[in-house]
């Protein structure tokens, strides 16, 4: 029996000014969505990012006393790249974040420093697509950051925020979920893809250890392959899926 043809990608929403990226690891996003981000401040939208890590843990052959500090310079450099100068680390442990209130309240209090209209995060589920095991950490904040949309706007959840000025913000008009096996949306990534691969290019010490490959081929490779992929369902078009929750 033939499968039945996907249904084809709508169009990101436009009608926003601000977003914030909330991600567990440094090179999460160059992974997943970063060309979608380069086309949106090209628009002049504001971006944000905010880790939840450092990504500590991430290189077997580098103490995490020393790898912390170079995996954020890396990200530093990598949003820069793509237009984004607002990057934040919330210093949870890499490799066992916990869900729970604590990650809740860091990513509420984000959500209302920046009030964004726009929520981005990475595939929450226990695997990708079914074919490789998630991990705990995206497992852990991709589903923190969904329920932090909803606690930025109630000033009865996380009380203590508001009394350090951080009031509720329920401006969040979407979450969009990069990597999602399920998605509902894209954006056209043709503008952004070179920008995308410097941009990943900049977690060079981290790509070094996972590959033999020529660093800019691979990052090359990887990110105009999967853009590729999903244009299928995109008219044709390079682009970035995301699977889009609309809110209230």
């Amino acid at each position: 029996m033939t499968e039945p043809t996907p249904p084809q990608l709508q169009p990101m929403p436009e009608d926003w000014q601000r977003a914030l990226a909330v991600v567990a690891h440094p090179d999460d996003l160059e992974y997943g969505c970063s060309a979608a981000i380069a086309a949106w401040t090209d628009a002049g939208r504001e971006v944000a990012y905010v880790l939840a890590t450092r990504g500590e843990a991430g290189i077997d052959t580098l103490e995490p006393a020393k790898c912390g500090p170079l995996r954020e310079r890396e990200q530093r450099a990598s949003a820069a790249v793509v237009g984004v100068t607002a990057v934040e680390f919330l210093d949870h442990a890499d490799g066992v974040i916990e869900y729970g209130t604590a990650l809740r309240r860091d990513i509420a209090a984000a959500i209302r420093r920046h009030r964004p209209e726009l929520v981005i995060t990475l595939n929450h589920r226990d695997t990708w697509g079914g074919v490789a095991w998630n991990t705990p950490d995206h497992v852990a904040v991709g589903r923190a950051t969904l329920d932090a949309a909803g606690d930025a706007g109630n000033r009865w959840i996380f009380p203590e925020l508001t009394e350090q000025s951080l009031e509720p913000w329920d401006g969040v008009r979407w979450v969009a979920v990069a990597g999602s096996s399920s998605p509902t949306h894209a954006v056209d990534a043709a503008a952004g893809l070179d920008r995308a691969v410097r941009s990943l290019l900049e977690h060079r010490t981290y790509i070094e250890v996972l590959t033999d490959e020529d660093p800019e081929s691979y990052a090359r490779r990887f990110l105009t392959a999967n853009a590729t992929a999903t244009g299928e369902r995109f008219g044709g078009r390079p682009a970035v899926a995301f699977e889009l929750f609309p809110r209230g």
